[in-house]
This record gives C-alpha cells, structure tokens and sequence, in this order.
C-alpha cells in the first residue's frame, strides 16, 4: 500500500526495518489511526505514489544517521539519539 517503504530484504525473505523505515511506519501510523488519513489519503501525504516526500520524522532519522561519526558521540549526539529512541518507541505503543 505505500511503495516508498522498502526494508531491506534478508536470506530467507526476512525484512530488516532501518531507523528510518520505523520512522514511517509511524509517520503512517499516526496518519491513519489517529489524524483519520485514507490509506489513499495518507500515500499523498507522504509523497504520492512515487514515495518522493519525505516525512519530518524520517527526515531527522535520516539526518542523525548520515552525521558523521568522530571518534566519539558527543554528548548533544547521544542525548539527540536517546530522544529519537524514545520517540520512536512512543509512537510504537501508542498505535
């Protein structure tokens, strides 16, 4: 139903679901169980068919994930990280 998600296939045909596509899960999560989104609805929200727009959501995962990486996390970095873990974790209970 929405072809801009695209977890990595696995051997076996199992799916691995990168920061990000949790992300949009959610995004669509939140789309359809709680602003009331069509499935239709919500794929043009999104982006459309073509899957180009970006949710914010996905956006700061995308972000944090393509900051290079010193030697070290800074401690802004974890803390930034530790507040994306939880709410991704939120919107999962919550739907």
């Amino acid at each position: 139903q929405f072809p801009m998600l695209k977890p990595l296939t696995r051997a076996g045909g199992r799916r691995y679901y990168r920061p990000a596509d949790v992300a949009l899960i959610a995004e669509i999560d939140r789309l359809l169980h709680h602003e009331g989104f069509t499935i239709r609805g919500a794929r043009q929200a999104l982006g459309g068919k073509g899957g180009k727009g970006v949710p914010p959501a996905v956006e700061r995962v995308t972000e944090e994930i393509d900051r290079p990486i010193g030697a070290a996390l800074t401690e802004e970095t974890f803390v930034s990280l530790r507040e994306l873990r939880d709410d991704l974790s939120r919107a999962l209970q919550n739907g």
